[in-house]
């Protein structure tokens, strides 16, 4: 029995499962062993089994199926969680992300947003545009991601707006770094203002032309 340690228990047991299906112990579709036995492999309470299911379900080696059990989804090896890659990404390739799906998600939000979308992307919009003209950098960022995050919320794909939201947390603290004050976001207002106004109306193609503006995409 491999009895571990107290300490982060439910990614000490995740990491020796994922040492078990690289060595092949467990092959692609596999199923797992039941909760009990892998308690008892492991000397551990069943939230830790539970809990380490999750994180390798999350991270795309194991497949959970509803009264059927656990599964080996991918042998090639546990990727690196999201959020996690996010955190020691570099800024340029962050942002590099964070363009191309603002594009998207303006192009989807004028499909599918709802009369409460708008309603917070225009209150989103003033904030954004009192903070930069009162040369309040610290708001200023802080709305200009709330403004495109509620634009991904407005899509009506959860996947792009939790990519959006996750890529946008790691970018503030680096927009403060790179701008010295508000200018270039008072610059941008009327860009800003074009993009929530093809969203409001519905014009998806001119959505994603304000969104590639606003990005130097396409030139003004």
């Amino acid at each position: 029995m491999a009895i571990l340690k107290r300490s982060s228990l439910a990614d000490e047991v995740a990491a020796a499962i994922q040492h078990q299906v690289k060595a092949g112990k467990y092959q692609i579709g596999e199923k797992l062993p039941i909760e009990p036995e892998l308690m008892k492999n492991f000397g551990v309470g069943r939230s830790t089994i539970r809990e380490a299911i999750k994180l390798l379900t999350n991270s795309g080696l194991l497949r959970v199926q509803q009264g059927l059990g656990t599964f080996v989804e991918d042998t090639s090896g546990i990727r690196e969680p999201l959020a996690q890659r996010f955190k020691r990404a570099s800024a340029q390739n962050l942002d590099e992300v964070r363009q191309l799906l603002e594009m998207k998600i303006a192009e989807k939000a004028a499909v599918n947003r709802t009369d409460d979308d708008i309603a917070q992307i225009k209150a989103m919009f003033i904030r954004r545009t009192e903070a930069a003209r009162a040369g309040l950098m610290a708001d200023c960022v802080e709305a200009d991601v709330s403004f495109h995050t509620a634009i991904a919320e407005a899509s009506g794909n959860d996947i792009l707006a939790d990519l959006y939201k996750s890529v946008a947390t790691h970018l503030k603290s680096w927009f403060m770094e790179s701008y010295p004050d508000t200018q270039i976001f008072v610059s941008t207002t009327h860009l800003h203002e074009q993009l929530m106004n093809s969203i409001i109306e519905g014009d998806a193609k001119k959505a994603w032309n304000c969104a590639a503006r606003i990005i130097g995409h396409v030139s003004q």
